[in-house]
């Protein structure tokens, strides 16, 4: 929670230099967002790198629960499709590479940006963010209503990192190596999934 409320504050503080004009004209036309994308996407190839036992770990998996990744992607899109139907000046293609996101507010932000413009961008932030704090709010409740599996499903990519211990604690630490390998795998699928439905 702690985190998603420090990502919240940065946002708004990035906003509000925005509307007052406290940054030169030059940085908003330069090719900055493009660089920390990359500086994004060298850390997340270095963080993948740098754990010697995530080889080891996912072996140890059920073959059932490998499939898991699979089931939250194909849920989040399907989802997106029954809630396109509510949403009025939006292409699918837009709302699909939103939904794409799967909680990943900072890289998906940024490849919506460079492909859709700021207020797609935006957008996929703040529902990338909301999806997370939802997960570390609800965990306990869609644990009792709808199983253990249920939390990680629902933090998508987070479920490695910033939603990892609230899913321990509601789903027991047998679930760890689940979840560290379900934020993995929906991790990779999410610049892929958003280049492909932004170039739609």
């Amino acid at each position: 929670m702690r985190s998603s409320l420090i990502i919240l504050s940065f946002f708004a503080l990035g906003l509000l230099l925005g509307v007052f004009r406290l940054f030169p004209e030059s940085w908003m036309d330069s090719n900055l967002s493009f660089y920390v994308l990359c500086l994004l996407m060298f850390s997340v190839g270095v963080s993948i790198g740098h754990d010697k036992e995530s080889v080891s770990k996912f072996r140890s998996l059920s073959p059932r629960l490998l499939l898991l990744p699979v089931a939250t992607v194909v849920g989040t899109l399907l989802g997106v499709i029954v809630v396109s139907f509510l949403i009025k000046g939006r292409s699918l293609s837009e709302l699909l590479a939103v939904g794409s996101g799967m909680g990943y507010y900072s890289l998906s932000s940024i490849l919506i940006t460079e492909y859709k413009g700021v207020e797609l961008g935006t957008i996929a932030l703040l529902a990338n963010i909301i999806r997370e704090v939802l997960t570390l709010l609800f965990a306990p409740w869609l644990v009792k209503y709808f199983g253990k599996l249920a939390p990680i499903s629902a933090g998508g990519t987070t479920t490695m990192d910033t939603t990892l211990p609230i899913i321990i604690k509601n789903s027991s630490s047998e679930f760890s190596i689940v979840s560290i390998y379900h934020g993995f795998i929906t991790d990779l699928s999410v610049p892929f999934l958003v280049t492909i439905f932004c170039s739609i």
